[in-house]
């Protein structure tokens, strides 16, 4: 049955890693050709328009992007978490609500399988794929920064790290709100609407010191690139607090998956 959930998962895997793949690929082979004295002279200047608090939600008051790695590290990261975020969420919506739209439901729940084999397939194939795609990521940028100039290989290995630690909370949340529906329609707005309020929280966050607290209330918190830029470290709680939240969400999912009436 393994086989048979990497085999309905895997083009999606494919699409959302290539989507990444590409876009950083581009970059990596325009960047030399746009960073000149004159352009990273500009950018400079530009920065200093800015408030401060906007760059640091973005962390370019400890960053510049007058380099690939420099612009990795901002607005780079931020479309690795995001679209992590997006996969993950629509990966943790689909993959039970999926066999219900297709009507395939039906033909496991005949075959000699608990329900709790059923799910615990489809939680080890998925956190299989987010772990892929995270390191799929890592490892292409790991080898384009190496022919794009010097980066703390370190510091970098810990920020490709961090996605993993936004997406198992994200994808346990919706595998369990997922618990309650029967139809994916309903689901694409629900992940799409999720990543979008966590991620906005982190950034609000850092905007004014007044309203610091909401980042307590965001997922994307966890992520804490920031910390990993400037300390080169790893918050070993926000590993914890990951780790809870997914198994918090996964024990209620087995619970409430065991009691809901399959179509």
């Amino acid at each position: 049955m393994i086989k048979r959930e990497f085999k309905v998962n895997y083009k999606s895997f494919i699409i959302w890693t290539l989507v990444l793949i590409i876009m950083f690929l581009v970059v990596f082979l325009i960047y030399p050709f746009i960073i000149t004295d004159d352009t990273v002279k500009n950018l400079d200047e530009m920065m200093k328009v800015f408030p401060p608090e906007l760059l640091k939600a973005f962390n370019m008051d400890i960053s510049s992007i007058n380099s690939a790695y420099g612009w990795l590290k901002t607005e780079g990261f931020m479309f690795v978490l995001l679209i992590v975020g997006f996969y993950s969420s629509i990966l943790g919506n689909n993959v039970l609500l999926k066999e219900e739209s297709d009507k395939t439901i039906e033909y496991l729940i005949s075959l000699p399988i608990k329900r709790n084999k059923i799910l615990t397939n489809k939680i080890i194939v998925s956190i299989t794929y987010i772990v892929l795609m995270v390191l799929a990521i890592g490892i292409f940028n790991y080898i384009a920064l190496l022919f794009s100039g010097d980066f703390n290989q370190k510091q970098y290995i810990l920020l490709s790290i961090t996605p993993i630690l936004i997406a198992f909370p994200m994808f346990s949340l919706n595998l369990f709100i997922s618990s309650f529906l029967h139809k994916t329609k309903k689901t694409i707005g629900i992940s799409l609407g999720l990543v979008f309020f966590f991620y906005l929280l982190s950034v609000l966050s850092e905007l004014s010191s007044k309203i610091e607290f909401i980042k307590y209330f965001s997922i994307y918190t966890l992520s804490d690139t920031r910390n990993v830029i400037t300390n080169i470290n790893i918050n070993p709680i926000n590993i914890l607090i990951s780790i809870g939240i997914s198994i918090f969400f996964i024990i209620l999912t087995y619970v409430n998956y065991n009691k809901k009436e399959l179509l």
